[in-house]
């Protein structure tokens, strides 16, 4: 088939290189967001999505909108079979859902109809899913709501971050891609529709949700973190300052310290939680680079009852 590849972040990247190598398809164009600011300088840059087509030669279009009236004639003009989908980030109107003949597929990070929305993979893990994978589905208007073409499952471990377990379900995803533009190429693949129960939403995690609840039981605060790692970043305060927790460890042995509190030895820091306590592995105070918690805690000379938070 002829494809236009749609995808913008790093994530995407896996699934735009297996279908150039796939041998089987044509990859004509991509559409990507337009560049961004970055960096200190804040100059322009392209996504990683666009550099990668670029290096293979690849036509690149950056519409402000997928509705402006230039990238649909484009579009037309190339005539794709199908437009594969990975982490585009715009709503694609109806207009240009009609142009290729086999629709837009979206491969979304989760199985659905579990977490459809921007965040899937950080509220797999803030919920303390132990399964989650990722699915192929024929984009709709509604919200990740189409038909199902294949799913791929991926187990969640204990120490995953979103950052981890998302560079995992992008190249395992990215098979899938592949493998079902393959499917309906052939004609043995046929789209299902999604269940009615089991669904679960995935909005974007700001800033405040990732904000530590220090009453909460420590499975959640290592939840939070693990989900909010590499971003937003789960934070708290620390004398008025803004501290990012970078990396904890539930301490089930450690229940002697109130919400919050924090108890610093040699070579450990702990806070307390709704239930026991959590060791701060990992911390970034504010305008600092991230530094092991014990030479955090040696640094700042925690006070005695001293606590995280307002």
């Amino acid at each position: 088939m002829k494809l236009v590849f749609a995808g913008t972040p790093e994530v995407a990247v896996p699934a735009l290189d297996a279908l150039l190598a796939s041998g089987r398809h044509e990859v004509a164009a991509v559409v990507t967001r337009p560049d961004a600011p970055a960096g200190r300088g804040r100059r322009l840059v392209a996504s990683p999505v666009a550099e990668r087509a670029e290096e293979a030669g690849i036509e690149v279009l950056k519409p402000v909108r997928p509705k402006d009236p230039d990238f649909l004639e484009r579009l037309r003009e190339i005539a794709p079979d199908c437009c594969p989908v990975v982490a585009y980030g715009a709503l694609l109107p109806r207009v240009a859902l009609d142009i290729p003949a086999h629709g837009w597929v979206n491969l979304h990070f989760s199985l659905l109809p579990a977490w459809r929305g921007a965040a899937p993979v950080q509220h797999a893990i803030m919920a303390g899913d132990e399964i989650t994978g990722a699915s192929t589905f024929l984009i709709e208007e509604g919200l990740d709501s189409g038909p199902v073409y294949g799913t791929v499952t991926e187990e969640i471990r204990p120490t995953d971050t979103s950052g981890d377990l998302l560079t995992r379900l992008a190249f395992a995803g990215a098979g899938l891609l592949a493998a079902t533009m393959d499917g309906i190429e052939d004609g043995t693949l046929k789209a299902v529709p999604q269940p009615a129960e089991g669904v679960s939403l995935a909005p974007k995690v700001n800033v405040e949700d990732a904000r530590v609840d220090w009453r909460a039981p420590a499975l959640r605060v290592d939840r939070v973190v693990r989900g909010c790692t590499p971003a937003p970043g789960a934070w708290t305060t620390f004398r008025g300052e803004r501290l990012k927790i970078v990396q904890a460890r539930p301490v089930p042995e450690r229940t002697d310290l109130t919400p919050a509190q924090l108890s610093a030895g040699k070579n450990n820091v702990y806070a307390g939680t709704g239930s026991y306590a959590v060791e701060l592995l990992w911390v970034q105070p504010q305008g600092k680079k991230p530094m092991r918690g014990a030479d955090w805690a040696r640094g700042v000379r925690i006070a005695a009852g001293e606590t995280l938070g307002d």
